[in-house]
């Protein structure tokens, strides 16, 4: 099946501060953190069911390098990023 990809405001939002976060860290380590997400995005495109439900109907796949996951549905073919969120915010606002 050929997936479509939407990724909410909310979640651009959520990527755009912690790349800034990470930039302030270490020049550089903001682009690494976004690449790496996308990485995680690409994986996800790849097989969005094998990830469990998680959460209200939501699932989420975790990045591999850095402290994040995604929170995201499927629908028919679509796939809907709500939320990237550090790994230690509980009980996510997703919409």
């Amino acid at each position: 099946m050929k997936w479509r990809l939407f990724i909410r405001a909310r979640a651009e939002t959520d990527l755009r501060e912690a790349k800034n976060w990470y930039e302030n860290q270490r020049a550089g380590l903001g682009a690494e953190f976004v690449a790496n997400i996308d990485a995680t995005i690409r994986r996800l495109i790849r097989d969005p069911l094998r990830y469990p439900v998680y959460y209200r109907g939501f699932r989420r796949v975790l990045a591999r390098r850095f402290p994040y996951k995604l929170f995201y549905r499927v629908d028919d073919d679509r796939i809907i990023v709500f939320r990237i969120l550090h790994v230690r915010r509980d009980h996510p606002r997703l919409l």
